[in-house]
Formats: C-alpha cells, structure tokens, sequence
C-alpha cells in the first residue's frame, strides 16, 4: 500500500500556489464583518475633535432619544467595568512611566481620536447617527506635537506623571571605561547626523472589525476580532475585564492585512465585550477608514542622531546614537520596546568593536498612540546606520560600496558575537551586496550617470543601496526576560494523523496573508510523506488552538514553523515503535521515506503511516504502554534570534526641474535561510519593499500645530497605487540558520526593512553634483525640490 504517488518527490522549496487565494478572490472568505450574527447590536463610538482638552461636561439625552439607539455610555459610567487598565506587555525600565488607559475618556482627551462615548443601537445608522447627537463640553487645553517640545517638560500632558518622558533606556557597550570617547577622540573621520523618521499610518485594506457573542447560560463569550493575537488578545482581554480566562474565545476570521496595527488590544474589542456581557447581546463594531487612520496605532516616529567615528581606512572604530521615540498619547500593548528592537541593530552589518553607546528617550505626545509596524525598530535602526555610512563615505571621499566592503562582517567570522553579547548565526554580506551589484550593472550606471549628470542636466541618474541584518524569531524567552517582555518567545503546534490518513496541524500562529495554511502543510507533508493538499491547518481559534503566541516580527516560520516540524518528529517517533512492533524488529532497524516505514536492506517488510494510523486508531495491535492515536505537540523555545539579512539597491531618475522621482530598476537580494515556498517568499519581499518605497516617497501622518491630523483620508495620505511601483526584481543567498532543523530564518519584513534607505540614498547620489547631502522623508516632489533649492541658491528662490 502507498500513499504518496500523487507527491512530488521534495515538496519544500516548490514553487506552490497559496492555497488561501481561491476564497479570498472569489469572495468565499468570511472576514469579521461578513459574519452573520442575529440579534447584534452595534457599537459607534463618539471620539474627541481635540488633541488635548478636559471634558467639561457630556450630555446623552437627546442621544438616547433616537429611534433604534439602546443606550449610551461615557467614560465614567464604564469606570467598574474595568478590572485593569488597557494593557502595556513590555515595561522596559522599572521607573518606566505609564498613565493608565480605559477604553473611554474619563476627565481628559489626549489626542484626535480618543474615545469619550460609546453608542449601542439595534442598527449601525441609527449609531452613528446617535453620535452627532451627544453634547459634549471641552476645555482645549495645549496641545503637544512636536517632539522636542515633548522632551522640554513645557506642556505636561499627564499632569499626574510630572514629566511628559515614558523612560530612558541606555545600552553602553565599552571594552574598558571611556573607550567610545576615545574612538572619537583619536577617529581620523567622524560624521553626526540627525534623521527624521516620519509618522505612518499602517492602512491595512481591511479596517479594523469586532464582534461580542455571549453564550445565553455559564458567562462564556466569543470574540471575533480581525487581530494578529487572537491568543494574546484571550488572555489580556479576560485580565482587563475580570473574567476567567476558560470563559474567553478569541476568533480571528479571515485577516485582511495588519502589518503590527492588529497586534494591540483595542478599546473597543474591550467596549464589545464589557457591554456585551451587560446586555446579555451579541455587540459588533466595523471601523470607518477616517477612524483607522485616528483610532488605530501608528508607526515610526523617532527624531535619530548617530554618530560614527573611524580611521584611517574607513573602519569604523565607535558608534553613538541618541534617538526620542514618539509614544503618542498611551503607551499600547508593545509601545516602549519598539525602538528597543533596533537598539542593537545601529551597527548594522559591520565589525565594530565594543565601543557602542546607545540611549532612548521615548515621550509622550497628543497624538495617536504609536506601536509596532511592519519591521518595529529594525527599519529605523537600518536606516539611520546605512545613511550615516553614506556620509561617511563622502566625509572620506570614497564610494560608499567601497567603505560598506571594509566593514562588513565577513563570511569567516560567523557564528559571531557582537558587541552586545548577541550571536549572528550566519551570513555572508560580501556575497548578498555583489550579487546586488552585479544585477544592477552597477558599473554600467556609474558610467551611464558620467553620461547623463552632466552640467545643466535636468533628468539626473542614481544609484543607492543599503545592507541590513533583522533580528527575529524574538526567543529564547529567557532573553525576551532580561529585556523586560512580558511574553515569551516560544510557540505551539500540534500535528495529528488522522484514520484515513489525512493529516491537521493546529498551529498558535496567526496568519493574515502570510500563506501559512500553504507552508505549513508543506513542511508537515515533506515530514510525513503524505501531498499538501492532505494536510488541514487549524489556526486562529483559541477553542481549537489553545496556545499559542500569534504572528508578528518575522517569528511565525523560524518559530511556529520549526514547531510543526518538531511535532511532525515526534509524531513519526511514535509511529516507528508501534511499526517496528507489527514488523516484529527493533525500532533501530527501521528508516523511514517517503510515507512508509521498511526494515533496513528488507524493503519488503514495510508498513506504511497510513495503516499505523489506522492502528493506533483502533488500538488493537499496539506496544505495551503506547497510548491510542498518532499525534504529538510541541512548544519550541528557540535557542536564538535569527538573522536574515541583504542588500538592496535601486536606480532612480531625478527631475530637478519638478522634484519627481522614477524609480528606474529595483534589486532585493535578501538571504531568509531555507525556503519553503519561494513563491510565497517572492509575495512578502514585493510586499515589504513597495511599504519601504512609500515611507521613502509617499507617505505621512502630517499634523498640524494643535494636534490635528491633516491626512485623515487616503486622498491625503498617499498609499502608493499599482502606477507608483516600479518593477522588483528579487534574488536570493541561501545560508541556512544552523539554529533550527529547518534552516529558516523569517522573510515577512525584511523589503520594508532595506527599501527606504536605498531610495534616499539613490536620490543623494542623483542630486550629489548639486550639492545635496540630505533628503527628508518623503521625498516628495515638492520636498526634493525644495532641497535642491535650498543646495544650489542658498534657499532663495
């Protein structure tokens, strides 16, 4: 008997289409607002037009006059509904300050956005248009923008607090005492330069979607949310409000994107839940886009300053870096720790020696609160080191490839230890950064740029790049410990052979577009022998996958991945003794390929997993002390982070007469170890490298002076469209993690990763002759422009 004739002979590594597409492009999917829930109410929430103000007074009563409306809720009628306040997972210093946070103002609004009150009416028009009914007085008071105004303590925004800082977190590395100062006291060249990184909002295509469903009788409930954490989500929700966490299920339906704008606990999941419960209803909620770009966190956010010191030869000797990080308002539920994710990183991929000094600054300001977006502090981190070696560069007077060569970690040094004690299992720079360079013809756009950047030339040729290393698979937990993190870094799978021989993994990732359904059924098919297509992968229910620890930073394969392999071991362990029972021979004498277990140079004496299945089902014919059915789980710690790595480099055209940018020809060479599905691979770096080109070129959360979000709507804030995206052509390295049987390492953030620096460096190298050393993002038409203005007259137009 056989079961593996319709299974290619490797299944991982093929080039298999997503098994998720079908539903999701024919509209079969079921997202959170397709649900059909009988009886709902809805849920509208009243948000503040000031970023900062007191609340004097709120009316409801010609509110709760509006045909349909059930009942209307302030902040402080909700106040015993909380058993804590919204939760923050990552206290990253012990003196870390942390106002409290409910899901509705109470006394106070503290940026554009903030909840005051919560409508619930038997429809969503007659909740929302409830909400234009409520009264409600303020007192504006001052409000904090500006990040540097933030740091000066002029305008205290929590007032209990004292200060506006969260906290200061240092990380100084030396060899011996005093020694970074030296390096810049003895370097033969030094460069300091401030970066700006800009506000992003996250724009997932789907906005935000909530449903509360309490079970008539024992005080369950269920919760339908599109969120990346439906695990985390379970356990801070039943903290928050007080409820036995067994009472709690988290449901994340199909996802609709989240890039880190779904990995928080939102008030209004909590408002769903807490009233829910009180009117004994299904409660849901559906956000309007004008809300997502307000009420749901956003990223970046940092004011950079870096420091390199080198000598003689260009080899970098020290690095210093002061950043402030923008909290916004409140702290959610990773805050503090996203500009921790790039403390380690600002050395980027080269050998510096242990002379690091790294300080954060992070405050809090009156504007939307920020959390993790896609790449969470290693973007920024990249950016700020990639840019400065370009100064560098020029400080020396040498082509910034070249410095990048002197200082890159070689291939021989891995494993290596950096400075901060951390270990980088594998890489090979030199090689990612010449494969870049060779497909971009990098000699033959330096001779075409002599061609073309000619004096009084006005379409003007660049050529940028950028080399970053990520740091993901966040784990051991006892790391995550050390920084502070609340949550470990670990993940849960089962895998269970099933009678008939068909196959479920139940895995505590969290898929919203990553493909896991198809790369975990590859790995488990690869492993049991059995075609993808007979494998069924469970997610995202806390009633089906009970633990877990959900999909975010890059973690999901190098963590949740190997775990689907380890139980795919454990599984196949189990099946070798009840073989090597039916085979009457010992469990040593037996391999196992391609589905089928054979005694060693007898292949006749064989059993395939299908029938040991089968058998474990019926129980009939097992080893003493082997337990019934064929399944094992698994929670993998990891023993590291892991390190993917790569180059970027694009060729850009400039317009010096208009400031418009072409984006000529765009090269990835990025090195994620071992691929399951190159396919899906290819997906994620296109993905990541179209958010790094937006950051680059396009997008901002632009406020004014009093706190107000001038692009609130996506005719103002500019996701770049299918016209703006050049062409991408990616390529890869292959070395393997050595930290996982795998040999994978995360591939999801790595495009938003090297993206924006490689464009800005690009558009420098095309302005250099005009004198340009700096461009802000977004490099708008009119913010180029501008810049090369301010160059070549002195910023007189």
């Amino acid at each position: 008997m056989t079961i593996t004739e319709n299974k290619p002979a490797n299944i991982i590594g093929t080039r298999l289409l997503r098994r998720e597409d079908p539903p999701l492009l024919t509209g079969e999917a079921k997202f959170t607002n397709d649900l059909n829930i009988p009886g709902a109410l809805h849920l509208s929430v009243l948000r503040s037009p000031y970023a900062h103000a007191k609340i004097k007074s709120i009316d409801v009563s010609a509110a709760l006059k509006i045909a349909g409306v059930i009942a209307v809720y302030t902040g402080k009628d909700l106040q015993s509904a909380w058993a804590a306040p919204m939760p923050c997972a990552w206290p990253v210093t012990a003196d870390m300050k942390n106002p409290p946070h409910f899901p509705l103002a109470i006394d106070k609004v503290n940026y554009v956005g903030d909840g005051v009150a919560a409508v619930l009416a038997t429809n969503e028009t007659a909740s929302r248009d409830a909400l234009d009914a409520i009264d409600v007085e303020y007192e504006p008071l001052k409000a904090v923008v500006d990040l540097e105004d933030s740091l000066s303590d002029k305008n205290i925004i929590h007032q209990d607090l004292g200060t506006n800082k969260s906290y200061t977190w240092p990380l100084l590395v030396e060899e011996t005492p005093g020694c970074v100062a030296e390096a810049f006291k003895k370097a033969k060249y030094k460069v300091k330069e401030r970066y700006v990184q800009q506000r992003l909002i996250p724009m997932a295509m789907e906005p935000r979607a909530i449903a509360a469903v309490p079970q008539p009788f024992g005080g369950d409930i269920t919760l339908y949310s599109s969120t990346q954490i439906p695990h985390i989500l379970k356990v801070m929700t039943a903290i928050t409000l007080g409820i036995p966490e067994q009472q709690v299920r988290v449901v994340a339906p199909s996802v609709g994107g989240g890039f880190g704008s779904k990995l928080d606990v939102y008030a209004e999941e909590l408002l769903c839940m807490a009233l829910a419960r009180k009117h004994n209803a299904p409660v849901r909620w559906v956000e309007e886009r004008s809300e997502n770009t307000q009420a749901t966190i956003q990223g970046r956010g940092q004011i950079q300053h870096i420091e390199l010191a080198a000598d003689e030869n260009g080899k970098i000797t020290a690095v210093r870096v002061r950043i402030v990080g923008d909290m916004g308002a409140y702290l959610q539920l990773v805050t503090p720790g996203v500009p921790l994710l790039g403390a380690f990183l600002y050395a980027g991929v080269y050998d510096i020696p242990k002379a690091y000094d790294f300080e954060c600054t992070s405050v809090f300001t009156n504007l939307t609160p920020t959390d993790a977006y896609r790449g969470a502090g290693r973007p920024e981190a990249t950016y700020a080191i990639e840019m400065a070696i370009e100064a560098l560069a020029r400080e020396m007077k040498i082509d910034s490839f070249e410095l990048r060569k002197r200082n890159y970690i070689k291939k021989e040094q891995f494993p290596y230890t950096a400075f901060s004690g951390l270990t980088y299992d594998s890489g090979d720079h030199l090689l990612a950064a010449e494969k870049a360079a060779k497909m971009t013809d990098l000699v033959g756009v330096r001779a075409q740029q002599k061609k073309q950047n000619v004096p009084g030339a006005t379409k003007l040729l660049g050529v940028g790049m950028s080399s970053y290393f990520e740091m993901c698979g966040l784990a051991p937990s006892r790391v995550l410990a050390s920084l502070n993190y609340s949550a470990g870094g670990w993940e849960a799978a089962t895998v269970r052979v099933l009678p008939t021989n068909k196959v479920q993994v139940i895995t505590g990732t969290s898929p919203h577009g990553q493909g896991h359904e198809t790369s975990w059924a590859m790995i488990a098919a690869e492993k049991l022998g059995v075609a993808p297509e007979d494998v069924d992968v469970l997610h995202s229910d806390t009633a089906i996958s009970a633990l877990g620890l959900d999909t975010y930073g890059s973690r999901s394969l190098p963590v949740g991945g190997v775990a689907i392999a380890l139980a795919c071991d454990k599984v196949i362990e189990k099946a070798k003794l009840i073989a090597a029972h039916q085979l009457e021979c010992s469990a040593d004498d037996l391999q196992f390929e391609n589905g089928t277990f054979s005694v060693k140079g007898s292949p006749d004496r064989a059993l395939p997993l299908a029938a040991i299945a089968f058998g474990a089902f019926t129980a009939h014919n097992l080893p003493d002390g082997c337990e019934p059915n064929l399944e094992a789980q698994v929670s993998y710690d990891p023993p590291n982070f892991s390190w993917p790595f790569g180059t970027h480099m694009c060729v850009v055209e400039v317009d010096t007469e208009t400031g418009a940018v072409e984006i000529l020809k765009y090269i990835a060479v990025d090195d994620c170890g071992n691929q399951i599905n190159p396919l899906i691979v290819e997906g994620q770096v296109h993905g990541g490298v179209v958010q790094g080109i937006a950051q680059a070129l396009f997008e901002e959360a632009v406020y004014d002076s009093d706190g107000n979000l001038k692009s609130s709507n996506l005719a103002e804030y500019l996701v770049p469209a299918a016209c703006d995206v050049p062409a991408i052509t990616t390529a890869h390295t292959v070395t393997p993690s050595p930290t996982n049987q795998l040999g994978v390492k995360g591939i999801g953030e790595a495009g938003t990763i090297g993206a924006a620096p490689t464009v800005i460096t690009a558009i420098i190298d095309a302005l250099s002759s005009l004198g340009v050393t700096t461009m802000a993002m977004p490099a708008s038409p009119q913010t180029v422009w501008r810049t090369i203005n301010e160059a070549t007259r002195g910023g007189k137009q």
